[in-house]
């Protein structure tokens, strides 16, 4: 079941396309919610200042489990 908590939590571990897709849903299900109405407005403006996801930094920062991994992704942090 798709629901505000999901979203919230895909957005908090840094999965915005997910947790938007599921704000969609949402809105379409009910479209006078507030909640998710603010929150596809706030992830839609992250999404265009931010272009694409990279997908292999996406896949290191889910799976990093060493002190160089996490050195790594912080360096690329760096360069945006």
């Amino acid at each position: 079941m798709k629901t505000l908590t999901l979203a919230q939590i895909y957005e908090l571990q840094g999965l915005k396309s997910d947790a938007l897709e599921i704000y969609k849903e949402i809105l379409k299900n009910d479209p006078d919610n507030h909640e998710a109405r603010v929150a596809i407005r706030r992830l839609s403006g992250i999404r265009r200042h931010f272009g694409g996801v990279n997908e292999e930094m996406k896949r290191v920062f889910i799976e990093m489990e060493s002190d160089e991994e996490i050195a790594e992704f912080e360096r690329w942090l760096a360069k945006l």
